[in-house]
């Protein structure tokens, strides 16, 4: 497990299962998963200093993952 905050398994810890059985058999789902793992990870390094961003593309960031993430959520939830 990642020391990453805010990845999947943490986000959705009942739905795990669901998500590695979506991830393999839906290939929009594999690709927002791999959306969401990129910018999430870009959005620690910035939080972390790690790679420092300004302050507006962060908040960008943090924008669009939380719209992947509601993106997966509805589809965990059809599912």
């Amino acid at each position: 497990m990642s020391h990453t905050p805010h990845e999947l398994a943490e986000e959705f810890p009942d739905q795990v299962d669901k998500i590695h059985e979506l991830k393999t058999s839906d290939a929009h789902f594999a690709k927002l998963m791999d959306a969401y793992h990129e910018i999430n990870r870009a959005v620690h390094r910035a939080e972390t200093g790690v790679e420092p961003c300004e302050e507006l593309a962060e908040v960008q960031m943090r924008k669009e993952r939380l719209a992947l993430k509601d993106q997966i959520a509805a589809m965990l939830s059809k599912a």
